[in-house]
C-alpha cells in the first residue's frame, strides 16, 4: 500500500498519531471508508485482526539479503516471518522487538536497522490485512503493560508510514477488553519477551495495576538450553531448534508426552530424551507469575481480593503450555490460599481481537481529534 506520512501527538491516555491533512470530522463517518486494525506486536509473533475479516499471524522476524549473491538467490529485498527464519544464514537477520518493544543495542547502526525492520514488519502485517487503496487505516497496537514512553514513541514512529491513525494500549488490557472481562479480573499475558500482569477493576488500569516481568517464552528457551547443555554436553543445537521442540512438546504435567527428538553429535543425528529438561524449563515461570499475582492481590481492596483470585485470565502464546493453568492454580493455593485460572480460547489472537474491538468502539470524532 502507499506509504502514509503522519505526525505524532501526545494525548492523555493513549498515544496516537494521525494524518494532519484530514481537516474536518465530517469527512470520515464511523465504519465508512475506514479499515480498523487490532495489532498484537510481539517479540515472537505479530498478529492482526481487521474489520474486513482478515486475521493473520506471522513470526516477528525480518531479514535482508547480505550481498548480491543472496539477493540473486532469494529474489527479494526483504523477507518476513518463517521465510526469514529458514533463510537466515543468507540474511542480515533481525528479531526487532525485544520484550515487546523496539530493540536497542550499543551499535547505533544496528539499532537504526532494527527500527527499520520493525517498520517493515508493521507494514507487512498491514499489507496482509488486505486494505483497499481508498481506505483510511486506523490501528490499535498492543504493547507491554509497562513499556516506557520512549519505547512507545519508537513503535509509533515505526507505524507512522503505514497507517492514518494509531493508538497504543497495554496488551493485557486489550485481552480483557475483547472478552468483556473488565471488572474483578487478573490478566496474565505470556509472550516471548515479557509476561504482563494486569488488575482489572472496572476502570482503565493505572501503573499500580500492572506488572511486567521477563519470565516468559525467551526465558523458558534459555533455561531449556542451559539444562540440555548440562545433561547432554555432546548435543549440538541452536536456540531456534530448541524453540521448535518447545512449541511442539511444552508441558508442565508429570505425565507429559515424551520430548524425544534428534540432535546432531559431531554431525550425526542422535536421539535424545529432553522431557525432564523441557518440563523443568516450563515450570520455571510459574512461581514468578504467582508472585506477581500476589503483589496485585495484596495491594487491592481487601473486600475484593477473593474475587480477583478467582478470575485469573491466562492469555498469550505462552498460555499454550500444557497444564500451565492447573500449575498456576496449585501455586496460588500454596501461596495465596486458592484461586481459579481460565485459559482464553484463542491465545494467538486474544490481544489482536481486543485491540480491534477497542478500535471499533472509539467514536469517529475521537479518531478525528487525534490530528
Amino acid at each position: 500500500m502507499t506509504n502514509k506520512k503522519t505526525t505524532s501527538h501526545k494525548t492523555e491516555g493513549p498515544t496516537a498519531t494521525m494524518d494532519p491533512s484530514r481537516e474536518t470530522s465530517n469527512e470520515v463517518k464511523k465504519d465508512h471508508g475506514v479499515l480498523y486494525l487490532g495489532i498484537d506486536l510481539g517479540t515472537s509473533r505479530t498478529s492482526v485482526a481487521s474489520s474486513n475479516g482478515q486475521r493473520v499471524t506471522i513470526s516477528s522476524h525480518v531479514g535482508y539479503p547480505k550481498d548480491v549473491v543472496a539477493q540473486k538467490l532469494l529474489k527479494k529485498d526483504v523477507l518476513f516471518g518463517d521465510e526469514a527464519v529458514d533463510n537466515r544464514p543468507a540474511l542480515d537477520f533481525y528479531r526487532p522487538l525485544a520484550h515487546g518493544v523496539i530493540k536497542a543495542t550499543s551499535n547505533e547502526r544496528r539499532t537504526s536497522r532494527a527500527t527499520d525492520a520493525a517498520a517493515d514488519l508493521i507494514r507487512e502485517i498491514i499489507r496482509l490485512s488486505d486494505p483497499r487503496k481508498d481506505e483510511l487505516v486506523y490501528a490499535v497496537i498492543g504493547v507491554p503493560a509497562q513499556a516506557a514512553i520512549h519505547h512507545k514513541d519508537a513503535i509509533i514512529k515505526a507505524a507512522r508510514e503505514s497507517v492514518d491513525s494509531v493508538m497504543l494500549c497495554s496488551e493485557p488490557f486489550s485481552v480483557a477488553y475483547g472478552l468483556d472481562m473488565l471488572d474483578d479480573t487478573l490478566v496474565i499475558d505470556i509472550g516471548a519477551g515479557t509476561t504482563d500482569l494486569c488488575r482489572m477493576h472496572g476502570t482503565m488500569p493505572e501503573d499500580s495495576d500492572q506488572i511486567t516481568n521477563t519470565f516468559a517464552g525467551d526465558y523458558v528457551d534459555n533455561q531449556f538450553s542451559k539444562l540440555v547443555k548440562e545433561k547432554h554436553p555432546t548435543a549440538q543445537f541452536s536456540v531456534q531448534m530448541l524453540r521448535n521442540i518447545k512449541e511442539r512438546y511444552s508441558s508442565v504435567v508429570d505425565n507429559m508426552q515424551p520430548a524425544i527428538t534428534e540432535l546432531p553429535v559431531n554431525g550425526k543425528p542422535t536421539s535424545f530424551d529432553l522431557t525432564n529438561e523441557l518440563r523443568t524449563a516450563c515450570r520455571s515461570i510459574v512461581a514468578p507469575m504467582v508472585e506477581g499475582l500476589g503483589q496485585l492481590i495484596s495491594t487491592f481492596d481487601p473486600e475484593f481480593q477473593e474475587r480477583l483470585k478467582n478470575r485469573v485470565l491466562l492469555a498469550g502464546g505462552g498460555s499454550q503450555i500444557k497444564g500451565l493453568d492447573i500449575a498456576i492454580e496449585e501455586e496460588m493455593k500454596r501461596r495465596l490460599g486458592g484461586g481459579k485460572v481460565l485459559r482464553i480460547e484463542e491465545p494467538m489472537y486474544g490481544g489482536a481481537n481486543g485491540a480491534l474491538k477497542i478500535a471499533h468502539d472509539m467514536p469517529a470524532e475521537y479518531w478525528e481529534k487525534l490530528k
